[in-house]
């Protein structure tokens, strides 16, 4: 696990189960444009949270990429679920730009609804195709220019497949948060 703190706020990278992480008041599913169980984190949390879930999204969808909602968390653990799908790299061009929205979206719309934490997995780095080096960076340097000026959210953790990604989001957390500290 690596951790940074930044004017008093956490960003932490753990390799773990989105579905578990029941000391957050939200989770981040990387969701399709039909906001509908699928493959990866989409599968997995409609998965744990029940059918539920897929009855509540259904109106709210589609949605527009970069676009985050909001969404009660049913059976699992957290109290709300935020959707936000992120760009298929290499056709939702700029890729960058795409997956810099949902971070930044995704963060803006929990700290309107007052969360202090909030749970987000590799963005678009699975069946999406995003290279996870480049998932990183851009999360990264999205959540260090964001989070300092939110007002609610003060933890923010990344929950990491493997082991590799885990090394790959914390080597770009500490990057990011060097230079943000620095600015």
């Amino acid at each position: 696990m690596a951790q940074v703190e930044l004017n008093g706020k956490t960003v932490e990278c753990v390799r773990g189960d989105i579905t578990r992480q029941d000391d957050l008041e939200a989770v981040v599913n990387a969701a399709n444009a039909q906001l509908m169980s699928g493959g990866g984190v989409a599968g997995a949390l409609h998965a744990a949270a029940g059918p539920g879930l897929a009855e509540e999204c259904r109106p709210m969808a589609p949605i527009r990429l970069g676009e985050a909602v909001i969404s009660g968390a049913h059976n699992l653990p957290n109290q709300y679920i935020v959707h936000c799908l992120g760009p298929v790299y290499g056709v939702d061009e700029p890729s960058n730009h795409w997956l810099a929205e949902c971070y930044r979206n995704a963060l803006e719309l929990a700290d309107s609804k007052t969360i202090e934490s909030i749970a987000f997995p590799a963005i678009s780095a699975g069946a999406f195709g995003y290279p996870v080096e480049g998932a990183a960076e851009v999360a990264m340097a999205t959540v260090s220019q964001v989070l300092p000026r939110l007002g609610s959210v003060r933890y923010v953790r990344f929950v990491l497949f493997s082991d590799a990604d885990e090394a790959v989001f914390s080597r770009a957390m500490e990057s990011a948060f060097a230079k943000a500290d620095g600015a």
